[in-house]
């Protein structure tokens, strides 16, 4: 019988093509087997396997330097690496991370969380060697999704002009996260539809060597002519224009040729980019007939791909891209902008109903803020939706672009909340900090979905900059509180209570409320105060609480430094009024991966912990007055 178990790197160069096939299998098995029990990036892992395979035959890790663009495809390259008893732990709190992570193992030689970074990093990586003297390869493998980012452009650019060896695997599976957009994802589309080219080299490559007397000669005689033939077959002369050679497309799920292609590039004293075809989802018939559904997935049954239910609150998402839809049937100002993220972001309906409206610039975030800001200035009202963590990457522009220019361009940013299970590279936790001294802009922070559509609404009679985060759901029992309507630079006394105030943001009322129960136990009455409006600020309630007399404290999912607590410092500071308590942040370090509830813990932020910090403040303060 065929070995089926996850072999180490020594004994996978040692496997025989049956062994290989049935470990593919294996991989997948795997894949599938944790990615329904904790969620993950399912189809994307899926169809790398013989890639994966391919590329730890050929070179040899962690000598040999792997980069795994954006790290959606990594889990193959995880268990080949020693990793695969750990798979039970994905994406859990102190277990594997669902992204390539340096710490956890010397064969993840790069963190990637973020798109279209590989190239730049190969690149850096590359020279390095080179000046330091030393021997091994360099390999990027990005995914087609990536390449609709800039910063992809830039690298290859500047790869060229030096000519740094370096190896670039072009992961051509058709996807990012929405199915790809653009000029370069057309070209894609028209060099892989030219399976002639892949048939033609296939066969005479297998064929001539074993023809008597010319078999060989006239191998050597199309090589050297090849070049031409391909460039007949497909245009594929673009990447050679910017100073690499081109060799592809070639079946991504063909080990052995992959094998003496990736064996032949490594000799190769230039930069290289490989356009390898893969299937995304291949092995899971609902990924492979859905990829862009199975891109990144919640648990599930695999055996009828059913989800496993879990409570879950109103999509804040979903609610703004319904609201949208329907404003945009009364205002014909109204657009919208996505990067790569339609579905994942709420606008699959707004597209629907307005194509045209509706422009997907792919993984492109500062792109998608100019042409928004472009937009604004031709007289639309456009609307970008963008996941918190993503914006960082767009900072410049939302300064100059934007509010420097006073636009009113809304900016509606999603995950902006702890990103649970996918890691610090998706916490949307910084967005306050890097959003708030800015001048011009208005930033907000719903509880709830009611007070995000008011806020919406807002958004599109005002006449410059507005950035409303919230997190990807409704917190459990936010909607059940009575809204008591949204005002700018006004905050909402949401309970009432004389002994002092719990001031909380966004998710954090939630936490607010479950600690004022606790305190009311214990015969503290506690009021819970949503700030919503980051700025403008409610200086009147600032004012109200610093001198009543009673402690006040503040609550947020967010840094520390520069945050809705830091605001209320300096506000304070410049007023000379007396200071919160307690100021209930995140602390200055890059949060793990893990369920909202323990990274929460894991803050002390969750309800019974801040409970506790104000009981012991509390007991401390009365003892001391005693």
């Amino acid at each position: 019988m065929a070995e089926t178990r996850i072999p180490s790197l020594d004994e996978l160069k040692r496997m025989d093509q049956e062994e290989l096939e049935a470990l593919a299998q294996t991989l997948r098995g795997r894949i599938l087997e944790a990615v329904s029990k904790n969620g993950g990036h399912l189809a994307s892992n899926l169809g790398v396997v013989e890639l994966t395979i391919a590329l730890h035959r050929v070179f040899d890790s962690p000598k040999d330097k792997i980069i795994f663009d954006v790290g959606h495809q990594c889990y193959a390259h995880k268990m080949l690496t020693g990793r695969d008893r750990e798979m039970a732990g994905l994406r859990c709190y102190q277990g594997l991370a669902g992204f390539p992570k340096c710490e956890e193992s010397l064969h993840d030689a790069y963190e990637t969380g973020h798109a279209s970074t590989a190239i730049s990093a190969a690149l850096g990586m590359a020279r390095a060697r080179d000046l330091r003297g030393e021997d091994h390869r360099v390999i990027a493998v990005v995914g087609d999704g990536a390449l609709t980012g800039g910063l992809c452009y830039e690298a290859l650019n500047d790869a060229g002009n030096r000519k740094t060896q370096l190896i670039v695997i072009l992961n051509d599976n058709q996807m990012s996260i929405s199915p790809n957009v653009g000029a370069i994802s057309n070209y894609l589309t028209f060099m892989r539809s030219s399976r002639a080219w892949m048939d033609i080299k296939k066969s005479l490559t297998g064929f001539l060597p074993s023809v008597p007397v010319i078999g060989k000669p006239l191998l050597r005689f199309l090589q050297n002519v090849k070049g031409s033939l391909r460039n007949f077959l497909i245009r594929d002369r673009y990447f050679d224009t910017l100073g690499f050679q081109y060799l592809g497309p070639l079946d991504g799920h063909d080990e052995r040729y992959l094998e003496k292609v990736l064996r032949r590039t490594g000799s190769l004293k230039r930069p290289v980019l490989i356009h390898v075809v893969t299937q995304k989802g291949k092995g899971y018939a609902p990924a492979e007939e859905a990829p862009w559904a199975k891109h990144g997935v919640t648990p599930f049954n695999p055996a009828d791909d059913q989800p496993i239910r879990r409570a879950a609150g109103r999509s804040f998402g979903k609610a703004a891209g319904s609201l949208l839809t329907k404003l945009a049937a009364a205002d014909p100002r109204i657009v919208a902008v996505t990067a790569a993220m339609t579905g994942a972001t709420g606008f699959e309906p707004f597209q629907t109903a307005y194509p045209d409206r509706l422009f997907d610039v792919g993984i492109a975030e500062p792109h998608a803020m100019v042409l928004a800001a472009g937009l604004a200035k031709g007289g639309l009202k456009p609307f970008v939706a963008i996941y918190d963590t993503f914006l960082q990457r767009a900072y410049d522009q939302v300064v100059v672009d934007v509010c420097l220019q006073r636009l009113p361009v809304t900016v509606l940013m999603d995950r902006a909340a702890m990103g649970g299970e996918d890691g610090p590279t998706h916490h949307g936790v910084f967005g306050t900090s890097y959003l708030r001294h800015v001048p011009e802009l208005t930033l907000l922070y719903p509880r709830g979905i009611e007070e995000l559509e008011a806020m919406i609404r807002f958004s599109q009679g005002h006449g410059g900059p507005v950035f409303i985060r919230y997190p990807r759901e409704e917190s459990e029992g936010m909607g059940e509180l009575p809204y008591q309507g949204f005002t700018p630079g006004r905050w909402e006394r949401l309970l009432p209570g004389g002994s002092l105030s719990l001031v909380a943001v966004g998710p954090m009322v939630r936490e607010a409320v479950l600690a004022r129960e606790k305190l009311l136990s214990r015969g503290i009455n506690a009021q819970v105060v949503n700030a919503s409006s980051i700025k403008p600020l409610d200086g009147a309630m600032i004012r109200q609480m610093a001198n009543g007399g009673k402690p006040y404290v503040i609550l947020e999912e967010q840094a520390l430094a520069g945050g809705l607590g830091s605001v209320v410092l300096e506000y304070c500071q410049t007023f000379s009024l007396r200071q919160p308590d307690h100021l209930f942040a995140l602390p200055d370090a890059f949060v793990p991966q893990g369920s909202h509830e323990e990274l929460l813990r894991h803050c002390g932020l969750d309800a019974q912990s801040i409970y506790q910090r104000i009981m012991n403040d509390w007991t401390g303060r009365h003892e001391t007055a005693g």
